[in-house]
């Protein structure tokens, strides 16, 4: 069986995650839950960067920017929603951020639905 990928990393994060859920519920917008999730993290002593800028870079020229919602010890793409379901196409703006940022885990969260939603992508 293949090793899961910052295991325990992602683990402290999604209970970080489900904490800031059970304590908020659904309804609040989703700069709220990055705020409480940012102070989630901070009390359990994870590193993270908030807002980290990306460039997109195509045939060697930097042609747009992104700003990921969390990165977490320089490891995990962290990506927060506030819907009523996730869609495909959240995924797919993890996978981009993955391939922009260089890095190979990211975790989507939906914090809009009654319980908390997330989702483990590899790249």
């Amino acid at each position: 069986m293949a090793e899961i990928l910052f295991k325990e990393l992602s683990f402290q994060i999604v209970g970080a995650a489900m904490e800031v859920h059970t304590t908020l519920g659904p309804g609040f917008l989703e700069e709220i839950y990055q705020k409480a999730l940012q102070r989630e993290l901070i009390l359990r002593k994870i590193t993270f960067v908030p807002q980290s800028h990306v460039k997109v870079d195509y045939k060697g020229e930097a042609i747009a920017d992104y700003y990921l919602d969390l990165v977490v010890e320089g490891k995990v793409c962290v990506e927060l929603k506030a819907v009523s379901q996730l869609a495909p196409v959240h995924e797919s703006q993890v996978i981009s951020y993955l391939k922009a940022s260089k890095l190979k885990l990211g975790l989507l969260f939906n914090f809009g639905e009654t319980s908390l939603k997330h989702k483990r992508i590899v790249l």
